[in-house]
């Protein structure tokens, strides 16, 4: 996959919330746990130093967006970023524009969902239509999800970029 490579002693890292994902906290907990997106945010601003460090980057910029405007939420992938962690909410199931986008740029990115989407009770749930273009998928774990899929992303840069 390409990254920009320049960026890659600092790697830049968009973590991008769609759909609905603003409600966490007030969305059922059995799925969605009892945390806010700004306290997933703020955790993983919190082991950031300590994950960039391990696979020996100086600091990782990391860029929290959400939206519930499709066209908004695709507009924010470009490759100024060298990887992203994407939870698209319910456009998981139905964004053939989203997919499409993250097929094109080629940027690597980790799918994470906090609900176990095999488990849920909608069939549609368990189609995915970007995870054919992601380097992997991490759900069921909570907000642990996106904190695991930190660690991923920063492991693929530093192995398939050889850094260090």
């Amino acid at each position: 996959m390409k990254t920009n490579l320049s960026s890659l002693k600092k790697p830049s890292i968009l973590v991008a919330n769609g759909v609905n994902l603003d409600l966490l906290g007030q969305r059922p907990s059995q799925y969605y746990g009892k945390k806010c997106l700004s306290d997933i945010n703020k955790g993983l601003r919190k082991i950031e130093p300590n994950l960039s460090k391990l696979f020996g980057f100086s600091s990782c910029d990391l860029t929290f967006v959400q939206s519930n405007c499709e066209s908004e939420f695709i507009s924010f992938f470009s490759t100024e970023y060298s990887a992203a962690i994407i939870n698209p909410g319910a456009w998981t199931h139905t964004s053939l524009s989203l997919a499409d986008r993250l097929e094109a740029l080629n940027l690597p990115f980790i799918e994470v969902h906090l609900s176990n989407l095999a488990l849920r009770k909608e069939r549609v749930r368990s189609i995915s239509f970007i995870r054919p273009h992601a380097i992997g998928s991490i759900c069921g774990f909570g907000y642990i999800s996106y904190e695991s899929a930190l660690f991923a992303i920063l492991a693929f840069l530093k192995e398939n970029h050889h850094l260090i």
